[in-house]
């Protein structure tokens, strides 16, 4: 795979921009191992290599542990994520794949014992920002960091 474009040497104002609505969306005060979870989450279904790279790296920098970073993408069949990260999963999985659910009335009727009203508008504002961010990177092909590689490769 190579690179299309460094939309950041290219753009710096427009990608300053998302950068900016990022931090302040991250500012908004969901519980960061939740935010990660999300962000990991929204990037498998998406295939973004270089977000599930970096946000596999921050869950692990917030104490995230290793088994539940494994067993994200099986997360319904694991008793390792509390009731309120299972309904912002289940949003997060219905507004990431929206052309296939259209928001299912009981994925957002999950939200409403784990999270206030406020809650879920941010939390449905980080999920659009880090779907965002995957359509950027898988757009213009970003790779992430290799620090080992085999021959395959």
């Amino acid at each position: 795979m190579k690179t299309r474009m460094n939309a950041f040497a290219v753009a710096p104002d427009a990608v300053n921009l998302m950068m900016d609505f990022s931090k302040k969306v991250e500012a908004l005060g969901l519980e960061p191992s939740l935010r990660e979870l999300v962000k990991i989450r929204s990037s498998q279904l998406n295939g973004c290599a270089f977000c599930i790279h970096m946000h596999t790296r921050d869950a692990r920098a917030h104490g995230e542990t290793e088994e539940r970073i494994y067993l994200l993408d099986g997360w319904r069949e694991s008793p390792l994520y509390t009731e309120r990260e299972r309904a912002a999963l289940g949003w997060t999985e219905a507004l990431t794949l929206i052309s296939q659910t259209h928001a299912p009335d009981e994925d957002y009727a999950a939200l409403k014992p784990h999270f206030t009203e406020e809650e879920i508008v941010k939390l449905t504002l980080m999920i659009g920002v880090i779907n965002s961010w995957n359509r950027f990177a898988i757009g213009f092909r970003s790779i992430h960091p290799v620090t080992a590689r085999s021959d395959a490769a």
